[in-house]
Protein backbone atom coordinates (compact mmCIF):
# COMPACT_ATOMS: atom_id res chain seq x y z
CA UNK A 1 0.00 0.00 0.00
CA UNK A 2 1.43 3.41 -1.06
CA UNK A 3 0.03 6.77 0.46
CA UNK A 4 0.76 10.39 -1.05
CA UNK A 5 -0.07 14.05 -1.92
CA UNK A 6 -1.97 14.71 -5.59
CA UNK A 7 -1.69 18.28 -6.03
CA UNK A 8 -4.66 19.18 -7.83
CA UNK A 9 -5.01 22.88 -9.29
CA UNK A 10 -4.65 25.90 -6.89
CA UNK A 11 -6.75 28.85 -6.00
CA UNK A 12 -6.09 32.02 -4.78
CA UNK A 13 -8.42 33.56 -2.12
CA UNK A 14 -8.59 36.49 -0.03
CA UNK A 15 -6.18 36.55 3.37
CA UNK A 16 -9.26 38.42 5.03
CA UNK A 17 -11.07 35.95 4.57
CA UNK A 18 -9.32 32.92 5.03
CA UNK A 19 -7.99 34.04 8.92
CA UNK A 20 -11.01 35.71 9.57
CA UNK A 21 -10.79 36.75 12.96
CA UNK A 22 -6.89 37.67 13.00
CA UNK A 23 -5.53 41.35 11.57
CA UNK A 24 -3.42 41.00 8.51
CA UNK A 25 -0.90 42.19 10.51
CA UNK A 26 -1.02 38.68 12.17
CA UNK A 27 -1.40 36.61 9.12
CA UNK A 28 1.01 38.07 6.60
CA UNK A 29 3.65 36.76 8.29
CA UNK A 30 1.94 32.93 7.92
CA UNK A 31 1.08 33.40 4.00
CA UNK A 32 2.49 36.34 2.16
CA UNK A 33 -0.33 38.08 -0.15
CA UNK A 34 -0.71 39.92 -3.84
CA UNK A 35 -1.59 43.05 -4.93
CA UNK A 36 -5.32 42.22 -4.15
CA UNK A 37 -5.29 40.46 -0.95
CA UNK A 38 -5.32 37.22 -1.98
CA UNK A 39 -3.17 34.21 -0.37
CA UNK A 40 -2.26 31.42 -2.47
CA UNK A 41 -4.14 27.56 -1.34
CA UNK A 42 -3.15 24.38 -2.79
CA UNK A 43 -6.23 22.03 -3.50
CA UNK A 44 -4.18 18.73 -2.11
CA UNK A 45 -5.98 15.20 -2.31
CA UNK A 46 -4.41 12.03 -0.73
CA UNK A 47 -4.47 9.43 -2.56
CA UNK A 48 -4.03 5.41 -0.64
CA UNK A 49 -3.02 3.11 -3.69
CA UNK A 50 -3.30 -0.86 -3.47
CA UNK A 51 -4.95 -0.90 -0.08
CA UNK A 52 -6.35 -4.54 -0.67
CA UNK A 53 -5.75 -3.97 -4.55
CA UNK A 54 -8.13 -0.97 -4.23
CA UNK A 55 -7.21 2.97 -4.89
CA UNK A 56 -9.02 5.29 -2.30
CA UNK A 57 -9.65 9.20 -3.00
CA UNK A 58 -10.03 11.59 -0.47
CA UNK A 59 -11.14 14.76 -2.50
CA UNK A 60 -10.33 16.15 -5.67
CA UNK A 61 -9.99 19.76 -5.34
CA UNK A 62 -11.30 22.91 -7.06
CA UNK A 63 -10.59 21.21 -10.74
CA UNK A 64 -10.92 23.05 -13.48
CA UNK A 65 -14.87 23.27 -14.01
CA UNK A 66 -14.71 27.33 -13.79
CA UNK A 67 -15.27 29.51 -17.37
CA UNK A 68 -12.62 32.06 -17.41
CA UNK A 69 -14.40 34.47 -15.23
CA UNK A 70 -14.84 32.31 -11.99
CA UNK A 71 -11.23 31.06 -12.49
CA UNK A 72 -10.14 34.78 -12.42
CA UNK A 73 -12.36 35.11 -9.19
CA UNK A 74 -11.16 32.35 -7.38
CA UNK A 75 -7.42 32.83 -8.83
CA UNK A 76 -7.43 29.52 -10.71
CA UNK A 77 -4.65 30.13 -12.55
CA UNK A 78 -4.33 26.22 -14.66
CA UNK A 79 -6.29 25.39 -17.75
CA UNK A 80 -5.85 22.13 -17.67
CA UNK A 81 -7.36 19.28 -15.00
CA UNK A 82 -3.92 18.95 -12.58
CA UNK A 83 -5.68 16.33 -10.68
CA UNK A 84 -5.79 13.86 -13.69
CA UNK A 85 -2.48 14.90 -14.42
CA UNK A 86 -1.01 14.09 -10.95
CA UNK A 87 -2.77 10.47 -10.79
CA UNK A 88 -1.06 9.81 -14.28
CA UNK A 89 2.64 10.73 -12.51
CA UNK A 90 1.27 7.26 -10.16
CA UNK A 91 0.22 4.93 -13.33
CA UNK A 92 -2.98 5.75 -12.92
CA UNK A 93 -6.21 7.54 -14.77
CA UNK A 94 -9.53 8.98 -12.81
CA UNK A 95 -10.97 5.17 -13.87
CA UNK A 96 -9.39 3.71 -11.65
CA UNK A 97 -9.93 4.79 -8.68
CA UNK A 98 -12.83 3.01 -6.52
CA UNK A 99 -13.50 4.97 -3.67
CA UNK A 100 -14.13 8.82 -4.00
CA UNK A 101 -14.27 10.56 -0.37
CA UNK A 102 -15.63 13.91 -0.36
CA UNK A 103 -15.54 15.49 2.89
CA UNK A 104 -18.16 18.25 1.56
CA UNK A 105 -18.81 19.51 -1.18
CA UNK A 106 -17.96 22.96 -1.91
CA UNK A 107 -16.63 23.85 -5.15
CA UNK A 108 -12.82 23.95 -3.86
CA UNK A 109 -13.00 20.44 -2.68
CA UNK A 110 -15.60 18.85 -4.88
CA UNK A 111 -14.69 20.44 -8.12
CA UNK A 112 -12.63 17.64 -9.43
CA UNK A 113 -15.42 14.98 -9.82
CA UNK A 114 -16.11 17.49 -13.21
CA UNK A 115 -14.69 17.35 -16.50
CA UNK A 116 -12.41 20.42 -17.38
CA UNK A 117 -14.54 23.15 -18.87
CA UNK A 118 -13.04 23.32 -22.29
CA UNK A 119 -14.30 19.52 -22.34
CA UNK A 120 -17.56 20.66 -23.16
CA UNK A 121 -20.86 20.01 -20.76
CA UNK A 122 -19.69 18.93 -17.45
CA UNK A 123 -19.66 15.22 -16.87
CA UNK A 124 -19.13 13.41 -13.96
CA UNK A 125 -15.45 12.02 -13.76
CA UNK A 126 -14.48 9.00 -11.95
CA UNK A 127 -16.70 6.68 -13.66
CA UNK A 128 -15.86 2.99 -11.14
CA UNK A 129 -15.92 5.13 -7.93
CA UNK A 130 -17.93 4.82 -5.10
CA UNK A 131 -19.21 8.51 -3.73
CA UNK A 132 -18.51 8.86 -0.21
CA UNK A 133 -20.87 11.92 1.03
CA UNK A 134 -22.05 12.88 4.74
CA UNK A 135 -25.78 12.83 5.00
CA UNK A 136 -25.69 16.12 6.47
CA UNK A 137 -23.68 18.18 4.25
CA UNK A 138 -25.52 16.39 1.62
CA UNK A 139 -29.00 17.94 2.91
CA UNK A 140 -27.15 21.48 2.92
CA UNK A 141 -26.15 21.29 -0.60
CA UNK A 142 -29.83 20.29 -1.39
CA UNK A 143 -30.61 23.21 -0.14
CA UNK A 144 -28.24 25.79 0.88
CA UNK A 145 -27.85 28.77 2.67
CA UNK A 146 -27.73 32.19 1.13
CA UNK A 147 -24.74 32.68 2.91
CA UNK A 148 -22.91 29.84 1.36
CA UNK A 149 -24.78 29.10 -1.64
CA UNK A 150 -22.00 30.10 -4.29
CA UNK A 151 -19.65 27.72 -2.40
CA UNK A 152 -22.05 24.77 -4.47
CA UNK A 153 -22.22 23.41 -7.59
CA UNK A 154 -25.92 22.77 -8.13
CA UNK A 155 -25.36 19.98 -11.39
CA UNK A 156 -23.06 18.52 -9.26
CA UNK A 157 -25.60 16.97 -6.65
CA UNK A 158 -27.52 15.70 -9.88
CA UNK A 159 -24.90 13.74 -11.68
CA UNK A 160 -24.06 11.98 -8.25
CA UNK A 161 -27.35 11.26 -7.99
CA UNK A 162 -27.74 9.96 -11.06
CA UNK A 163 -24.72 7.91 -11.10
CA UNK A 164 -26.23 5.58 -8.92
CA UNK A 165 -22.74 5.34 -7.25
CA UNK A 166 -23.47 7.97 -4.54
CA UNK A 167 -23.27 6.47 -0.71
CA UNK A 168 -24.61 8.91 2.12
CA UNK A 169 -22.95 8.43 5.12
CA UNK A 170 -24.16 9.47 8.64
CA UNK A 171 -22.62 8.70 12.12
CA UNK A 172 -23.79 5.68 12.50
CA UNK A 173 -22.78 4.12 8.65
CA UNK A 174 -20.01 1.23 9.00
CA UNK A 175 -18.57 1.29 5.26
CA UNK A 176 -16.51 -1.43 3.54
CA UNK A 177 -13.57 0.04 3.97
CA UNK A 178 -13.96 -0.19 8.08
CA UNK A 179 -12.07 -0.76 10.30
CA UNK A 180 -9.43 1.39 7.91
CA UNK A 181 -10.72 3.87 7.53
CA UNK A 182 -13.23 5.73 9.94
CA UNK A 183 -15.22 8.83 9.72
CA UNK A 184 -16.01 11.47 12.21
CA UNK A 185 -18.31 14.91 11.56
CA UNK A 186 -17.92 18.64 12.56
CA UNK A 187 -20.53 21.34 12.25
CA UNK A 188 -18.39 24.76 12.61
CA UNK A 189 -18.12 25.37 9.11
CA UNK A 190 -20.50 23.74 7.36
CA UNK A 191 -23.20 21.46 8.34
CA UNK A 192 -21.89 17.85 8.10
CA UNK A 193 -18.29 18.21 7.68
CA UNK A 194 -17.12 14.84 7.21
CA UNK A 195 -13.42 14.00 8.69
CA UNK A 196 -11.58 10.93 6.86
CA UNK A 197 -9.34 8.92 9.97
CA UNK A 198 -7.04 6.62 7.96
CA UNK A 199 -5.67 4.29 11.05
CA UNK A 200 -2.36 3.50 10.30
CA UNK A 201 0.22 1.34 12.64
CA UNK A 202 1.83 4.13 13.86
CA UNK A 203 -0.79 6.02 14.72
CA UNK A 204 -3.53 7.92 12.84
CA UNK A 205 -3.43 10.10 10.10
CA UNK A 206 -6.68 12.60 9.84
CA UNK A 207 -7.78 14.12 6.90
CA UNK A 208 -9.14 17.60 8.38
CA UNK A 209 -10.27 19.49 5.46
CA UNK A 210 -11.60 23.03 6.14
CA UNK A 211 -11.87 22.56 9.70
CA UNK A 212 -7.88 23.18 9.84
CA UNK A 213 -7.01 23.83 6.20
CA UNK A 214 -3.05 24.29 6.55
CA UNK A 215 -0.33 24.49 9.52
CA UNK A 216 -1.46 28.19 10.15
CA UNK A 217 -4.86 27.58 11.15
CA UNK A 218 -3.46 24.90 13.73
CA UNK A 219 -2.85 27.57 16.20
CA UNK A 220 -6.64 27.38 17.93
CA UNK A 221 -7.98 30.59 18.01
CA UNK A 222 -7.65 31.41 14.59
CA UNK A 223 -10.97 30.61 12.21
CA UNK A 224 -12.08 31.64 9.05
CA UNK A 225 -14.45 34.03 7.70
CA UNK A 226 -16.28 31.37 5.85
CA UNK A 227 -17.04 29.23 8.60
CA UNK A 228 -20.48 28.80 9.39
CA UNK A 229 -20.26 28.94 13.48
CA UNK A 230 -16.71 30.22 14.17
CA UNK A 231 -16.80 29.35 17.79
CA UNK A 232 -17.64 25.98 17.28
CA UNK A 233 -14.76 25.17 15.02
CA UNK A 234 -12.35 26.72 17.88
CA UNK A 235 -13.76 23.91 20.03
CA UNK A 236 -14.03 21.43 17.69
CA UNK A 237 -10.37 21.72 16.88
CA UNK A 238 -9.42 21.75 20.53
CA UNK A 239 -11.17 18.55 21.12
CA UNK A 240 -10.01 16.42 18.06
CA UNK A 241 -6.07 17.91 18.69
CA UNK A 242 -6.61 17.16 22.31
CA UNK A 243 -7.84 13.53 21.76
CA UNK A 244 -5.40 12.30 19.01
CA UNK A 245 -2.32 14.27 20.46
CA UNK A 246 -1.70 11.05 22.43
CA UNK A 247 -2.14 8.74 19.57
CA UNK A 248 1.00 9.74 17.52
CA UNK A 249 -1.11 11.46 14.88
CA UNK A 250 -0.60 13.26 11.55
CA UNK A 251 -2.91 15.70 10.11
CA UNK A 252 -3.45 15.79 6.45
CA UNK A 253 -3.94 19.89 5.17
CA UNK A 254 -5.71 20.31 2.33
CA UNK A 255 -4.58 23.48 1.19
CA UNK A 256 -1.47 24.08 2.66
CA UNK A 257 0.70 25.21 -0.01
CA UNK A 258 3.84 24.06 1.22
CA UNK A 259 3.23 21.10 3.29
CA UNK A 260 0.69 18.20 3.06
CA UNK A 261 1.03 16.46 6.29
CA UNK A 262 1.91 17.43 9.76
CA UNK A 263 2.59 15.38 12.75
CA UNK A 264 0.43 16.77 15.79
CA UNK A 265 2.31 18.25 18.38
CA UNK A 266 2.03 20.85 21.56
CA UNK A 267 4.52 22.93 23.21
CA UNK A 268 5.41 23.93 26.97
CA UNK A 269 2.78 26.61 27.05
CA UNK A 270 -0.24 24.25 25.83
CA UNK A 271 -0.16 25.16 22.26
CA UNK A 272 -0.78 23.21 19.39
CA UNK A 273 1.15 22.94 16.22
CA UNK A 274 2.26 20.86 13.34
CA UNK A 275 5.79 19.74 12.46
CA UNK A 276 5.96 18.49 8.46
CA UNK A 277 5.34 14.68 8.21
CA UNK A 278 6.59 12.82 5.07
CA UNK A 279 5.82 8.88 5.57
CA UNK A 280 9.22 6.51 4.88
CA UNK A 281 9.46 6.62 1.15
CA UNK A 282 5.65 7.23 0.61
CA UNK A 283 4.73 4.14 2.01
CA UNK A 284 3.33 2.43 5.10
Amino acid sequence: MKICTLIGNSQMLDGGAMFGNAPKQMWEQWIKPDELNRIPLACNSLLIKNWNNKNILLETGVGAFFDSKLKERYGVVEKNHVLLESLKKENLTHEDIHYVILSHLHFDHAGGVLSAFDDGDPKLLFPNAIFYVGKEQWERAQNPHSRDRASYIPHLNQLLQNSGRLKIIDKNTNTELYPFISFRFSYGHTPGLMLTQVNLNDGPLIFASDLIPGFAWMHIPISMGYDRYPELVIDEKRALLEEILPLNAKIFFTHDIQHSIGKVLKDSKGKFYAEPYEYPKGQE
